[in-house]
Parts: C-alpha cells; sequence; structure tokens
C-alpha cells in the first residue's frame, strides 16, 4: 500500500495517545532498568543545562522520576507523564528520597498542558518529542508554557533526512511505533517549527550517547518585542 501524504506535506499519525499511555505502562516496572544507563550522559549533560538556568522547571514526560533527584534543591519541579504507571514509580521516589523541591506530579498530555502560559523558566522533554502522536503541537505547548527568557531542553532522537540511514528509520517505523516512540523525526522538522511563529531562537543543538543519533537541543523564548 502506498504511503499517504496529506495536503500539508506530513504523513497521517502514525500512533495515538491511547498506544502511548499503553506503551509506557508497560516500560514502567522495567524503564530504568533499560535506559537509566542508557541514556544517564545525555540526562546528565540536560539537567546540568536545567540547573544553570535555575527558577521554576517543568519536566514533561518526567516517567519514573529518574531525573528528579539530580536537579539542584533550589529549582521548583513540576513532573509530568501520559503513562499513570510511570507516575507511580515517580510518587514513590520523591517520597522515598524526600525530595523537597518537587511542587508535584501529574498525569497530562503534552499536547495540552494544564498551566497557565509563561509559568516555567524551563520546560524539560527528555525523549519526548517523538513519542507523541504530534510533536510539534507539544512543541507549541512547551513554548507557551515558557516565560519569555527562558529555555525549551530537549533530549531526542533526530533521525536522516535522507540516504541510507533515512530509509531505514522510515523502514523501522512500524516495528517500533508498538513501543511508543519514531524512528524518523528528521531535524528539519526542529527548524521548520522554531522558524515558525512561536518567538524561539536556537541556542544549541550538541549529539549526545548513545550512538550520535540524539541531540540535547535548546530554545530561548525571546522577549514579546523581539518576537515580534
Amino acid at each position: 500500500m502506498a504511503e499517504i501524504i496529506k495536503l500539508d506535506g506530513t504523513t497521517p499519525l502514525d500512533f495515538d495517545r491511547e498506544m502511548v499511555e499503553t506503551a509506557y505502562d508497560r516500560w514502567a516496572p522495567i524503564y530504568d532498568l533499560v535506559f537509566g544507563g542508557v541514556f544517564s550522559k545525555g540526562r546528565r549533560a540536560a539537567i546540568a543545562a536545567t540547573n544553570h538556568i535555575g527558577g521554576r522547571v517543568l519536566e514533561v514526560g518526567v516517567g519514573t522520576g529518574i531525573s528528579l533527584p539530580q536537579y539542584a534543591p533550589n529549582l521548583r519541579i513540576f513532573g509530568t507523564d501520559i503513562s499513570e504507571g510511570m507516575l507511580r514509580k515517580a510518587k514513590a521516589r520523591v517520597s522515598e528520597l524526600r525530595l523537597k523541591n518537587v511542587e508535584g506530579l501529574a498525569v497530562m498530555d503534552a499536547e495540552k498542558l494544564e498551566f497557565p502560559d509563561n509559568s516555567f523558566d524551563v520546560v524539560m522533554a527528555q525523549y519526548v518529542v517523538t513519542a507523541v502522536p504530534n510533536p510539534e503541537a507539544a512543541m507549541d505547548e512547551f513554548a507557551r508554557v515558557l516565560r519569555p527568557g527562558g529555555e525549551i531542553i530537549l533530549l531526542s532522537r533526530v533521525s536522516a533526512d535522507a540516504g541510507m540511514r533515512h530509509f531505514i528509520e522510515k523502514r523501522l517505523q512500524p516495528v517500533v511505533r508498538q513501543l511508543g516512540f519514531r524512528t524518523d523525526f528528521a531535524w528539519s522538522r526542529y527548524t521548520q517549527w522554531a522558524a515558525g511563529a512561536h518567538g524561539v531562537e536556537l541556542v544549541e543543538r550538541r549529539p549526545v550517547p548513545p550512538f550520535g543519533h540524539f541531540s540535547l537541543i535548546r530554545f530561548r523564548k525571546l522577549p514579546p518585542a523581539v518576537a515580534a
């Protein structure tokens, strides 16, 4: 069957919220064991950038709360996730480690954040952008709830725009979709999003382990006068 392309040039959604929620509920009991070490260097880099900025932090896709003990104690952290199973683990971690800088944890859709505009100094999302049905809609929400001068800090897989790697990633997508993430999400989608009317600028893109297929990406929200 030929791939369907919509009029705006994008492909239809390859998974929905229910599929993602189910996938990560399944991952919850073993997530730290499987991904804790693999993603540890990228996580440390992202949290170091967050700690440098300070203030109030929203971690979207907080998962089991594996990052929470690494934030500076003077930061105020709110974590959201689509998976109740993941958040149960996160709540247990907060209680066990007595993390007093964690304001709250809540089940929430990354594409429909339940916060007022300009609520946070940092919006952190680790391995989230490629695991939501509408990535650009989620990034729109990140920008909306971020205060001017604050940063969106992403850890994300970045696929190839062309060539053999791009071909392989496209072919792998139907296989991995049941696991709750995409293999095919190229850098051009980030740059196209940033070029839209979101009032953000790219601060940094730097490769992080594993395999060189992941990046630490930082966007700064411009003051209204500059963004206009």
